[in-house]
């Protein structure tokens, strides 16, 4: 059995939600299936501690595919001929992407559609490339792997697939993620936020994360509370433009807002395992990986009530309507004054982590794959 990968994502020191979603099953699935034989289809050089076993061919093809047109170029014809002139049992493309015209089965993992739902998040050209392309790839697939039964109902209502054909991949945990002492935690306190407890966002700063509405929000909380604590952005780039940076500029705070950018892995473990809470309240998320690494670390979370979010808590966390900010303070407020509650998310967290595990997802991502070849 010969399977194609796209793993344009697994790229060194750049790994984001699909790329570990990438990396972590892929690493499974190759060294758990010997007797198949892999090729990773890279748009750049690739790193060898990508290259997980023996039964994995590499094969670096060009355009490096970063922008609608050069997705196009890459897909739908660099990538089709290699499908067509390999004519593997099945393409798998972990980040949805498909190759329209190869003549073979393909099972792609799509994890979200916002695009479809927030279209003006992303550039327009971007924009309109997904919502042109991810329908026929949908209905190109022989199946499609989602991260969510709150995304498996979305693309088969919105894309008038049978959802008998979508399965459900939840992520994982990376295992760095876990909980500290106090100790190593005022350490990591003193490095990123003044030694003062913090309340966390790690993500992108596109509109969908929310960032305008959640700076509003601990601003009220610091008016309400008159505490030291502090607002510690990870993965967010401060902007001196659009709707973040309006909200600090009104902001009474904004000395108490850290732009702390992008982490290496190792700190952000130790980051998440020393916030006070979780503070992750986007309005659309076809998962949250953030959740589920807040579990693991132990700390109490705040996250929205609306899309997958809710599904992946379960009552692990302290819901909260994203566009409402006094809901948002309202709840900051609570888990500060409330030490039973903090301590009752975290005890319902240690439970509700047990549910996700890369070796889970991997599993369940085989299982796609073997009812689709």
């Amino acid at each position: 059995m010969q399977i194609v990968v796209n793993t344009r994502l697994l790229l060194p020191n750049k790994l984001d939600g699909i790329g570990w979603f990438s990396y972590q099953t892929l690493k499974r699935i190759t060294t758990n299936n010997p007797d198949v034989h892999f090729v990773f289809l890279f748009d750049r050089d690739y790193d060898d501690e990508f290259i997980f076993s023996d039964n994995i061919t590499p094969l670096v093809i060009g355009p490096q595919a970063r922008h609608p047109f050069l997705y196009y170029m890459w897909f739908h014809y660099t990538v089709k001929n290699v499908l067509n002139k390999l004519k593997p049992d099945l393409f798998l493309s972990p980040d949805g992407f498909l190759a329209l015209g190869a003549k073979c089965k393909q099972l792609p993992v799509i994890h979200d559609i916002n695009f479809l739902h927030n279209p003006k998040d992303l550039k327009p050209l971007t924009s309109k490339y997904y919502n042109y392309y991810f329908p026929k790839y949908a209905k190109l697939a022989s199946r499609i792997a989602t991260v969510s039964e709150y995304s498996k109902q979305d693309i088969a209502k919105n894309y008038l697939i049978d959802a008998s054909k979508i399965d459900v991949v939840y992520n994982g945990i990376n295992d760095g993620f876990k909980a500290l002492t106090d100790t190593e935690k005022q350490t990591t306190q003193e490095k990123y936020s003044q030694g003062k407890p913090y309340f966390l966002f790690v993500g992108s700063q596109s509109p969908r994360k929310n960032l305008n509405r959640l700076i509003a929000a601990f601003d009220a909380f610091k008016k309400q509370t008159e505490s030291d604590y502090k607002l510690l952005l990870v993965g967010a780039v401060y902007t001196s433009e659009g709707d973040v940076k309006k909200a600090i500029d009104k902001s009474q705070f904004k000395n108490d807002i850290i732009f702390a950018g992008r982490q290496p892995q190792e700190e952000l473990e130790k980051i998440m395992a020393s916030a006070f809470a979780l503070t992750f309240v986007p309005y659309f998320e076809g998962f949250g990986i953030p959740l589920v690494e807040a579990m693991q670390c132990e700390i109490p979370i705040i996250c929205s009530n609306t899309t997958s979010m809710p599904e992946i808590v379960n009552d692990s966390a302290l819901l909260v309507n994203p566009f409402e900010v006094t809901e948002i303070t309202d709840a900051m407020v609570k888990l500060f004054r409330d030490k039973t509650i903090q301590h009752q998310l975290v005890e319902k967290g240690i439970i509700r982590k047990q549910q996700f595990s890369w070796d889970k997802t991997a599993n369940l991502l085989w299982q796609s794959i073997e009812k689709t070849i």
